[in-house]
């Protein structure tokens, strides 16, 4: 008698479902997001990261270890934000369609140490875009390809080890950048020091804060780079505090 003939699904063998892309949470694109002016962006260029990030209770600084591979370009602008699968950059090309001239591409990488998430032919296809550049939680490949581009490119490191496109991935919601949430149109602004994130909504009055402070911040420097200066501060930091002293 024969064999009745078993079907792969009864044998346990089909795909599990739960490897399946679904839409929602984790696999999804917002075409759009509100951008601040650029009169806005240009009264930021006129300060450093580190007088930002004083303004910001130094609450609102990546982690120092995304630093600019590329050049000393100074980078401010608008972030239009990717969150990428571990190892894969599907979501960054996309994003390449939607960005404006002037964008800033931040990159969450979803802590992967072994894929690149972009390489020359993104910085290229970047830089035909209007790109202003990118900040990446994450690692890059074809440094020197990248330096010809000449984009500002802030991210942890390089390796020669590329990413799959496949996906999922989010473009244009919150991610998580250097230990910083980031919205898209958040303000994103880069120098040698470091990177910050002003939150669109505290622009303004972050904005105001540091153009009072500025003549104040100046004339103080001018002052210690002459020698004029005192620690009297320190001394009465530390009475009020409390600290003991032992001869």
């Amino acid at each position: 008698m024969e064999k009745p003939v078993t079907s792969e699904v009864s044998r346990g063998t089909e795909k599990p479902k739960s490897s399946e892309m679904r839409p929602g949470p984790g696999f999804m694109i917002r075409r759009s997001f509100k951008r601040p002016d650029e009169a806005l962006l240009n009264r930021f260029r006129q300060f450093e990261s580190t007088d930002i990030s004083d303004m910001l209770n130094r609450m609102y600084t990546l982690g120092g270890e995304i630093h600019n591979l590329v050049n000393d370009e100074p980078l401010v602008g608008p972030a239009l934000t990717v969150k990428c699968f571990p190892g894969d950059n599907l979501m960054v090309h996309k994003a390449l369609d939607l960005a404006q001239p002037g964008d800033i591409m931040v990159i969450d990488a979803s802590q992967s140490d072994t894929a690149a998430v972009i390489g020359d032919l993104v910085a290229n296809k970047a830089r035909h875009r209007g790109i202003a550049g990118f900040i990446i939680d994450g690692l890059i490949r074809d440094l020197p390809g990248v330096i010809e581009c000449g984009l500002p490119v802030y991210a942890k490191g390089v390796t020669p080890f590329g990413p799959l496109h496949r996906g999922p991935g989010e473009i244009n919601y919150p991610i998580s950048t250097g230990g910083i949430v980031v919205q898209p149109g958040d303000i994103l602004a880069a120098d040698p020091s470091g990177v910050v994130v002003i939150p669109q909504w505290a622009a303004e009055d972050v904005l105001r804060r540091l153009e009072v402070n500025r003549e104040q911040l100046a004339a103080y420097v001018a002052s210690v780079k002459r020698g004029v200066f005192s620690n009297e501060w320190v001394d009465k930091q530390l009475a009020a505090d409390g600290c003991l002293f032992d001869d």
